[in-house]
Order: structure tokens, then C-alpha cells, then sequence
């Protein structure tokens, strides 16, 4: 199991090095995933920004699994999610993965559509 879940987060880290010519760190992954989500690939983001789109692609990712539900989008049409169950207790490396199968799910499904 555990050697299947690295080739396919090693696929996806493939997947972004050949489009980005270098292999992202998770930050990286959560801010594209959150610009992916928000329709906007914009040059110059502030840094708040960039909180908000990592904020975002975490609830989209997290919402596959129940834990967030998307409520709507503002008038700049950001997305906003609500809890829908608490996100249980993990130790940073535990999270990592956590998000990293996420993740991995998030651009399967993205695949298939």
C-alpha cells in the first residue's frame, strides 16, 4: 500500500515538473490547486492572497472527504466553505499525508472528468 501511494504522489509531483520545470513543495501544490479553483491565473498575487487560494484549495481538497461544504462564492467570486466535521487531530507528518492523498484524489478525479 504504501509503495502505491508513492508512485502516485510521485506521479503527481511528475506531473508539475513537467509543466512548471521544477517539483513543488506543498505550499506550491495548495496555491495552484487554489488558483486552479478560484478560474484566476493571475501574475502577481498579494501575499494575503496566496493565503486565501492556499486556504482554498485546503477546503476543496478536505471537502471530497466531507469535512468542508462549499456555501457560495462572493461578489469577486471567491469560494467559501463552511466545516462540516471537524478534521481530526494528526501530527504534522500524519497531515502531510493526509493532504497528499487528497491531493492525489483531487487531480484522479480531475482526470476523469
Amino acid at each position: 500500500m504504501a509503495e502505491e501511494f508513492e508512485q502516485q504522489w510521485k506521479r503527481v509531483l511528475d506531473m508539475f515538473t513537467e509543466r512548471f520545470g521544477k517539483t513543488p513543495n506543498m505550499e506550491a501544490i495548495l496555491f495552484l490547486i487554489g488558483a486552479q479553483e478560484l478560474g484566476n491565473m493571475k501574475k502577481k498575487w498579494t501575499k494575503e492572497q496566496k493565503q486565501d487560494l492556499m486556504h482554498v484549495a485546503t477546503c476543496t481538497l478536505l471537502s471530497q472527504s466531507g469535512y468542508f461544504e462549499l456555501e457560495g462564492y462572493d461578489k469577486d467570486g471567491w469560494p467559501h466553505f463552511k466545516e462540516a466535521q471537524p478534521v481530526p487531530k494528526m501530527s504534522m507528518p500524519e497531515q502531510e499525508r493526509f493532504l497528499q492523498e487528497h491531493i492525489i484524489a483531487y487531480f484522479d478525479d480531475q482526470e476523469g472528468r
